[in-house]
């Protein structure tokens, strides 16, 4: 909906925006198409080799990097050359006719919805938990490829689904980190205007109101609704607490 870079829409005055090829990184980051295509793991690794390879998120790698660091490697003719070309391929592929474009030129066939209850695309977005996830993530992923004109909807739990650890004695012990909006590679999504897309849900007595949050998946986007909002009474933020957590009252409401 906004003409915006993606990472503009976070308007967080630490991200160096002014580093000449910021924007160039940030696309590439903002792009989940690097969960499955490994041609920008390098970029990454040569901006942070330890936090890339602890967390293979390529959006808190480029938040994390000194200004110093950044603009000693966009200052390498190679490392910009290698951005430059993995840019050029993106937005090449993001254009040019796939394989349903090709196929059925003239379908009728404009756009598809796909609700999931979570979306296995990568441990940097971990709103996942096992098979119905990893099956909807990997048709994100196959219509990118394919050019199946998908447009998906879920949710953003601030804890996802739970970790876990055995202790000493053997018994497991569920851990909830919390999902940093911040720190996953998604943006606000916002009207042309700037203000962030907020739905409400009008229910008996009282209102709902979700915020949106846009992931790119290759050629495909994910819309994630969020009840965090601060309009919303304390119960009603926990809608999106986490993945199949709760009693049947919340995973109704889910």
């Amino acid at each position: 909906m906004s003409q915006q870079t993606p990472f503009s829409t976070w308007n967080n005055r630490f991200l160096p925006t002014d580093v000449e090829g910021f924007d160039s990184l940030a696309e590439l980051a903002l792009d989940l198409r690097w969960s499955w295509n490994h041609a920008t793991d390098e970029v990454w690794r040569q901006l942070d080799p330890a936090l890339w390879e602890l967390t293979q998120n390529p959006w808190v790698v480029l938040q994390t990097v000194s200004r110093d660091k950044l603009q000693r490697a966009l200052a390498n003719p190679a490392f910009c050359k290698n951005v430059d070309d993995l840019l050029q391929i993106r937005r090449q592929e993001a254009t040019a006719p796939a394989w349903f474009q090709q196929r059925y030129p003239q379908s009728p066939l404009k756009c598809v919805a796909y609700f999931s209850m979570e979306f296995m695309l990568s441990e940097a977005l971990p709103i996942y938990s096992g098979g119905l996830g990893n099956v909807a993530g990997d048709q994100l992923k196959a219509a990118s490829d394919l050019g199946v004109p998908v447009v998906a909807v879920g949710l953003l739990y601030q804890q996802g689904y739970f970790r876990q650890v055995i202790d000493k004695d053997g018994a497991q012990q569920a851990l909830y980190p919390y999902n940093d909006p911040g720190q996953l590679p998604i943006a606000p999504l916002r009207h042309p205007n700037g203000e962030w897309l907020r739905l409400e849900i009008v229910l008996p007595g009282y209102s709902v109101w979700l915020r949106a949050w846009e992931v790119q998946v290759g050629s495909v986007k994910l819309y994630l609704l969020d009840s965090n909002d601060a309009a919303n009474f304390p119960a009603h933020r926990g809608i999106t607490s986490q993945l199949y957590g709760g009693g049947p009252e919340l995973r109704l409401k889910q």
